[in-house]
């Protein structure tokens, strides 16, 4: 390193291979100065250290700059040695850093996930779903802190209802592990696959056909990110002979094109998405929540204290292997493609209040809308949750929550303001009102206009096929 930061040249042939990748065990002239102010029996001055720095290694670096890690290569390159730079090239040393860098940033990451794990990340962005949660991020902390077979990569088949949020965690964990680098995340539509001769858009064409040089869409983003989280949007639509093509890729971690180039993808993680067995899956998650309900209630009854909340349903081994099992092996028609699946993560329908969140955070976002684009400011109370947390339907999960809150509030805001019923910077309050209460008709939202003075005026909206207009 001496050689190579001074130019010398005669120094640098005579050294071995060793020798250029040594490191340079003293990060700057700061930490020695440090050193040598330590009380100590054999210290030295900080002057003493400061001459020898500068006549054994070199005046021209920066006594406050950090080198600790770098190479011979790197101080030929420091020094503007074109000669030094080529010869060290030649002889093999590697243009990268140390390992130290390396060690420090994967200590800094092993902490940063003490601190705040995994589950904590993906609670942020998704409502439920806990079991879920807890089965994803197990995996993955086994594969991030080295507990895995290197050989086969990691593949979940995520089981449940539309709408209930399979495919945002197979999002939040691509933005997890790819730090939101676009590539880092493959999305298959599977229902694109249903054709025989569709194999060809996932892996290319042989050769001879149309699209051989275009190659596939699977194995061009896996060669531009091995490593990727790759989703496989409904996997039940595909055909068969795609299915086939997974089995070695789940099974080896490798995939050939159409060009016969082989693809290693063993750091890669799979996820397959699936609604088969969402109905029975609903019916025994909601039958499941209502005997956890009846427990709680039960408990709270007799003044017990472990009261086991709603939300803290497991499916049983026995619905699993009984119910499960037997739909999943009819559909897919091979044991060797479930058994290439390290877990199989089944998704609940949302107990009550998990509803009331969903209905919380889409009402937030339509009040978003509100402010930004009409500086309208939108408030609500608690019976607004309730009676919009009713419309939801199990069967098409978060969706029927979010277009229940289309049909009955943002409907009532469009009409309202095409008729030039809100006032610019004005604030609507949401309120549930019946209709009739001494007939008991089901309660309806009502728009109102808050004044200044706190005082509130119903708007009358009216229909927009009214004989009045």
């Amino acid at each position: 390193m001496v050689a190579a930061m001074n130019r010398q040249h005669r120094s640098i042939l005579q050294a071995t291979f060793s020798d250029f990748c040594r490191r340079f065990r003293f990060s700057s002239l700061l930490k020695h100065m440090l050193t040598a102010m330590r009380p100590s029996p054999s210290r030295l001055c900080v002057s003493t250290v400061l001459v020898s720095r500068e006549d054994e290694f070199s005046s021209r670096l920066s006594s406050r700059a950090g080198f600790r890690g770098c190479s011979a290569l790197h101080y030929a390159t420091l020094a503007d040695d074109p000669r030094s730079v080529r010869m060290l090239l030649e002889a093999g040393t590697m243009p990268v850093c140390l390992t130290y860098f390396q060690e420090a940033q994967a200590r800094r990451e092993a902490e940063e996930r003490r601190k705040f794990p995994l589950e904590r990340r993906l609670k942020e962005h998704i409502i439920g779903q806990e079991g879920a949660i807890n089965t994803v991020a197990s995996a993955i902390r086994r594969k991030e802190n080295g507990w895995y077979d290197e050989e086969h990569p990691l593949v979940f088949l995520f089981l449940g209802s539309s709408g209930i949020g399979k495919t945002e965690l197979a999002k939040q964990v691509a933005r997890y592990m790819h730090k939101d680098v676009k590539k880092g995340f493959i999305r298959m539509d599977m229902s694109e696959f249903q054709e025989k001769h569709e194999v060809a858009k996932f892996i290319g064409s042989p050769p001879g056909y149309v699209g051989h040089e275009e190659g596939g869409q699977l194995t061009k983003l896996l060669r531009a990110c091995p490593n990727a989280v790759v989703l496989f949007d409904e996997v039940d639509k595909a055909h068969p002979d795609v299915l086939t093509i997974m089995l070695q890729l789940f099974d080896e971690g490798r995939l050939t094109d159409g060009k016969g180039k082989t693809i290693e993808c063993k750091d890669a993680i799979f996820i397959m998405t699936s609604n088969v067995a969402s109905d029975e899956i609903a019916e025994h998650g909601m039958q499941l929540r209502q005997e956890a309900e009846e427990v709680s209630r039960r408990k709270l009854a007799d003044n017990l204290e472990d009261v086991q909340k709603s939300g803290d349903v497991k499916i049983s081994r026995q619905f699993k292997d009984n119910v499960i099992r037997p739909i999943l092996k009819a559909h897919f028609r091979r044991d060797e493609f479930l058994g290439r699946i390290n877990e199989i993560v089944y998704f609940l329908p949302f107990c009550h209040s998990e509803l009331l969140q969903l209905v919380s955070k889409e009402l937030s976002f339509w009040a978003k809308k509100a402010k930004q684009r009409h500086d309208i400011t939108l408030q609500w109370d608690r019976p607004v949750l309730d009676l919009l947390a009713g419309g939801y339907n199990m069967h098409y999960g978060a969706r029927s929550i979010k277009h229940e809150v289309e049909r009955r509030v943002v409907n009532q805001l469009a009409a309202a303001y095409e008729q030039e019923l809100l006032p610019k910077g004005c604030t609507l309050r949401l309120s549930v009102q019946s209709e009739d209460p001494t007939e008991h008709s089901a309660p309806n939202l009502r728009l109102e206009v808050v004044g200044e003075d706190r005082s509130s005026r119903t708007l009358d909206i009216r229909p927009p096929l009214s004989p009045e207009h």
